[in-house]
């Protein structure tokens, strides 16, 4: 992967959401949710201060994250779909 984020974003890489059946109901793809859990792949620098402190970023690489259901941009890359967002975006860790 060749995306490296700015200030204070992250890249996501959004877990499969579980597929769950009942009966003989097929829902298309268009109609699912979108997942709300992700990985995180890569992250920025931090964010700096009007002062010109660097804040470090409270997530790292590899953390399992919550986010907002319409957070971040989408973004493919070598045809693997990526979300980047800002790190106050991410709801919590788990």
């Amino acid at each position: 992967m060749n995306i490296k984020p700015l200030a204070d974003r992250v890249v996501v890489k959004p877990l499969e959401a579980e597929v769950k059946k009942q009966g003989n109901i097929i829902i298309p793809d268009t109609a699912k949710e979108k997942p709300m859990q992700g990985e995180i792949v890569a992250v920025g620098p931090g964010k700096t201060t009007e002062a010109g402190q660097k804040v470090a970023m409270e997530v790292k690489k590899g953390d399992k994250i919550l986010y907002g259901k319409y957070s971040g941009t989408e973004v493919t890359v070598d045809g693997v779909d990526y979300l980047i967002m800002r790190e106050s975006d991410v709801l919590a860790i788990l």
